[in-house]
């Protein structure tokens, strides 16, 4: 075996999971929703395109949870994924995680992958809600949709008012896969 390419073969066995793109602001560790697990969204979702939503289980728009699994079910082969992150800036999360696990999980049967509860708007939001609201707009309320592309940026955000079934929300997707 050739010497530069067996040096080569070591160097890969130790690289990390981390994209080499991997953005500063999803190059954070978040608490799962399920779990006291802290995941790395560069790690563990990198260099995909991501839908990622703020939600809160006692909104009127928490219906859209059912979508949002329906979209994670149509293109998660196709390599899009859903994040989910309860905030209870608009007051309307529930003030215990076990209880927002029940909500996501049970009464909306989720499978993509939910966070704990972080701030969504203002100087205490989380490091990623700034960047999307620096890209875009910070939430006006619960359900914003920002998708983006492989790379991190973000590539439309959507409101509150814009259903996970809508057209023009499946359009964007697919124009990223």
């Amino acid at each position: 075996m050739n010497k530069g390419l067996a040096v080569i073969g070591l160097l890969m066995a130790g690289v990390s999971n981390t994209w080499a793109g991997c953005p500063d602001y999803l190059n954070v560790e978040v608490r799962a929703l399920r779990s006291d697990a802290k995941l790395n969204i560069c790690e563990h979702f990198g260099n995909k395109p991501l839908l990622i939503v703020n939600t809160a289980s006692h909104c009127g728009f928490a219906g859209q949870f059912k979508g949002l699994e329906a979209l994670h079910r149509q293109y998660k082969d196709q390599g899009l994924v859903v994040l989910g992150f309860p905030s209870n800036t608009f007051r309307q999360e529930a003030k215990d995680r076990a209880k927002t696990a029940e909500v996501c999980y049970v009464n909306y049967g989720v499978t993509f992958q939910m966070f704990d509860r972080v701030p969504v708007k203002g100087a205490a939001a989380h490091p990623i809600f700034k960047e999307l609201a620096r890209q875009t707009k910070a939430p006006s309320w619960n359900f914003n949709k920002y998708l983006l592309d492989k790379n991190g940026k973000v590539v439309e955000h959507f409101g509150s008012m814009t259903r996970p079934g809508s057209d023009k929300l499946h359009n964007s997707i697919r124009k990223l896969l």
